[in-house]
Formats: structure tokens, sequence, C-alpha cells
């Protein structure tokens, strides 16, 4: 079943917001993801996947961060998706939701940027899930924090944003531990695209 979160990111708006990721400032882009991997060593992440990479953004500093990493990607757009694979060299990619994209590898860092606050909160847990199945080591969640879920309105729709403690909701169903967390004002980071982000990083309790 497609829910309306999906028709909206797949069809409606996703034309609009990939322009408004064409154009961000690097070096603050690349300052904020130094910021949240700080508490680990840059050679332990050989791979990483971008759940929700749009056009990109977040691929292009994490290639200048940590070069040596494969890239690869999940997002739900068409359009984004192709200009994602066009402009950067992509190792493994799906198109599609998070939550019915299958993998045959493992990957050291997955992550989300801003992007479970656009997931219908009902597939929130099956796309954590899969966060977690993917990874091999990491995962780094980056969103809008509420402690309590709450709806806000976005770009005039209702049902589109639900902030809340995603970190909490993560630890409490997941076999992992917390290695850092923190936050990204968005009087410092709004030009690298990082709005007052709340982000947490975990790491996976292999047996």
């Amino acid at each position: 079943m497609t829910r309306p979160q999906e028709d909206f990111w797949k069809n409606r708006i996703a034309k609009a917001y990939s322009q408004d990721n064409l154009e961000f400032n690097e070096e603050l882009g690349i300052k904020a993801w130094k910021e949240m991997l700080t508490s680990i060593e840059m050679n332990d992440i050989q791979s990483f996947l971008d759940c929700g990479s749009n056009i990109g953004r977040n691929v292009a500093f994490l290639n200048k961060l940590i070069n040596h990493a494969s890239s690869n990607i999940i997002e739900i757009a068409e359009e984004p998706y192709y200009k994602c694979k066009s402009d950067f060299e992509i190792s493994n990619s799906y198109l599609g939701p998070i939550k019915d994209a299958e993998f045959e590898t493992k990957f050291d860092l997955v992550f989300t940027m801003v992007v479970l606050i656009h997931i219908n909160p009902n597939d929130l847990i099956e796309t954590m899930s899969k966060m977690f199945e993917f990874s091999q080591k990491y995962i780094l969640i980056g969103e809008y924090f509420n402690r309590t879920p709450v709806m806000i309105e976005y770009r005039g729709e209702q049902n589109m944003l639900f902030k809340q403690d995603f970190g909490k909701l993560f630890i409490e169903n997941f076999d992992c531990s917390l290695v850092d967390y923190g936050f990204l004002w968005g009087k410092i980071f709004d030009n690298g695209g990082f709005d007052d982000i709340t982000w947490w990083l975990f790491e996976k309790n292999n047996d």
C-alpha cells in the first residue's frame, strides 16, 4: 500500500525539493558532518548508505570528508534518484521507499537526514528496522526533535511532517548503543542545509 507521504515525495514535491537542494555551502556541510562523526574513526567507514539521498547533497559532503568510502543510496523519487546516480559514483542503489529496499551487502554507516520526519508514523519502526538491518556498524539519524510526537504543517500540507524523539524510538527498539548525539543550530548551519537538526549516532551491538 502506498502511503500519502510516499506519493507526496515520489510525485508531488520531488522537483521543488530537488531545486532546494542545489545550492548549499560545502564548507558548512562538511563541518556539520565532521561534528556528527567526531566520536568515531573515519577509517572505520568504508561504505555509507544515504537513506533518502535526493540529488546527493550529503553524498557530496561525505565524498569530500571520507573520500575512501563507497557511496550507496536509497531514494523514493525517480528524477533526483537518477540525477544522484549521474553526478556521483554510486555502488549500490534502490529506487523506492526505505522500508521496501533490498541489498545483498551491508554498509558501515547508514543514515537519514531529515527523512524520517516525512514518513508515516505507522511505518517508522519498519523503516528503522531496514536501516538497522543494512548497517554493519553505525546508524546515524538526523531529524527534527520533539519530546512527544507532533504533526507540523509542511508547505501548506497536513500529515507530511512529524516531529518526535527519533533517537529514543530507535534505541528502545533495536539492539544498539548510543555513541554520540548533538544539535546543528540553524543560525550556524542553515546555509549548509542543516536547520535545527538533532542527531544521534548509534553503534550496533553485534554478538
